[in-house]
């Protein structure tokens, strides 16, 4: 199937009538409706489905109707994540003689809407990410799970302040390395959020032997994903031409439907530029949001004036381009790619209700494997004038200085504490390596 199916829906043939009164009911009543003309799919196939047609019965039974005509098919499932491609729902392409679409669809999210992917093609695709699928061997997987579920009991919230309130994260973590020497390391030299960690961990058995599998299945898509994707099939500028080679591990519990993270990018500070980072999830299906960080001009009429190129902007508005979800089902790795921190932003979103699963019940836990490298330790990066090592951050949201780097103090994150008005622009070689001679640049923040 050619068509790549976007919200809203490519109109490839006169779209069909809709039912009386289709847009007014509620989402329960098309439902009912769908399982009642299509009594054969389960229920979360005929939501994504209504969803992928923006709430339209007769599309989305349209859209049923097709690939029921078009055979058995593959078994469906009503596992979050492991649903086939919603390309199958796509209607039928023009003739071959009437196409005009290029071979390559450009994604058609819209604003306050949520583009759900489930094939590991789309994600790759449209995304800086790509997934896969019954990653471990199932024992494997189950095995790593039961320990980490132990692990998670001891787990605590992370409690930062955020705009001058002190607020917890929505979820539990843990932090482990390789040994006792990295452990000692970790809480005498790093900082997070402004303060150091007290409880830092040492691997355990189940996530060291699960950590090569992930390094050499990392590399294999980082390679991968610079062939057929980046330009000249190049590694990106910044991006470190080293092997990827995980040395640490966040691991994160939500339990329960309400359990979350917010929208956010990680933390560049010892991972260096253009980072890359390997995410494992076991336990209950959750889904994992993805939105493109869009850059404001200072000058909000400057386009409007013709000054501005052209270019639109997202204004104040984060959510201009949509959201984009992955369905992360258990036992799937995700690879967030050497672009994603600094041009997008993920979160686990609140989910209205989950399938609890058979060992971990209502928990997910996931596992985020991360390459801390030697150039970034604190002993090399700038300290504030608090005396802490600095933060690494990235322009975003202003367009003059966009995808620039920065040293600023974070120890205002830290409750009862003020910080420091420090700021100094990062420098890097093409390899992602910092440049430190002395010369802090211009002072004012970005």
């Amino acid at each position: 199937m050619k068509s790549f199916l976007t919200k809203p829906k490519r109109k490839l043939s006169p779209a069909p009538e809709p039912c009386p009164g289709d847009a007014d009911e509620p989402t329960e009543v098309k439902l009912a409706l769908l399982s009642s003309l299509h009594p054969a799919v389960d229920q979360e196939t005929l939501l994504d489905i209504l969803l992928a047609h923006d709430g339209s019965v007769s599309q989305a039974s349209t859209a049923l109707q097709h690939q029921e005509h078009a055979g058995p098919g593959s078994k469906k499932s009503g596992v979050i994540g492991y649903q086939q491609s919603l390309k199958q729902y796509a209607l039928p392409p023009p003739p071959s003689g009437d196409a005009t679409s290029p071979t390559k669809k450009k994604l058609k999210s819209k604003r306050g809407s949520t583009l759900h992917l489930y094939d590991p093609a789309d994600v790759a695709e449209h995304t800086p990410c790509t997934i896969i699928h019954n990653f471990l061997p199932p024992e494997d997987a189950n095995d790593l799970l039961r320990e980490l579920l132990d692990e998670a009991e001891s787990f605590e919230k992370i409690t930062f302040k955020l705009f001058d309130n002190v607020v917890s994260s929505p979820h539990t973590s843990g932090f482990f390395v390789e040994s006792y020497e990295a452990m000692q390391q970790q809480k005498a030299d790093y900082y997070y959020n402004g303060a150091k960690l007290t409880d830092v961990r040492r691997i355990t058995p189940q996530l060291a032997k699960v950590k090569p599998v992930v390094q050499e299945a990392v590399n294999r898509e980082v390679q991968q994903r610079i062939k057929t994707r980046y330009p000249g099939g190049k590694k990106l500028k910044y991006q470190s031409p080293h092997a990827w080679v995980p040395n640490s591990a966040f691991v994160n519990c939500y339990k329960g439907a309400q359990e979350s993270v917010g929208w956010h990018s990680d933390q560049l500070t010892y991972l260096g530029p253009r980072a890359v980072i390997g995410s494992v999830s076991l336990g209950v299906a959750r889904e994992f949001r993805v939105r493109r960080v869009l850059p404001k001009d200072r000058d909000k009429d400057k386009d409007k004036d013709g000054g501005g190129g052209g270019v639109k902007t997202a204004e104040d508005d984060p959510d201009a381009e949509g959201q984009i979800s992955i369905h992360l089902p258990h036992n799937s790795l995700l690879v967030m790619h050497a672009e994603m921190q600094e041009e997008w932003k993920h979160c686990i979103a609140p989910a209205p209700s989950i399938d609890p699963h058979p060992v971990a019940g209502v928990r997910r836990i996931n596992i985020t494997y991360r390459d801390y490298r030697q150039r970034f330790h604190p002993r090399h990066t700038p300290r504030c004038r608090c005396g802490i090592p600095c933060v690494l951050r990235v322009v975003q949201r202003k367009r003059e200085n966009y995808g620039r780097y920065f040293w600023m103090c974070h120890a205002s994150n830290v409750p009862g504490k003020e910080g420091c008005s420090f700021f100094q622009w990062a420098e890097f070689d093409d390899d992602g390596n910092p440049i430190f001679d002395g010369n802090a640049g211009p002072k004012q923040p970005p």
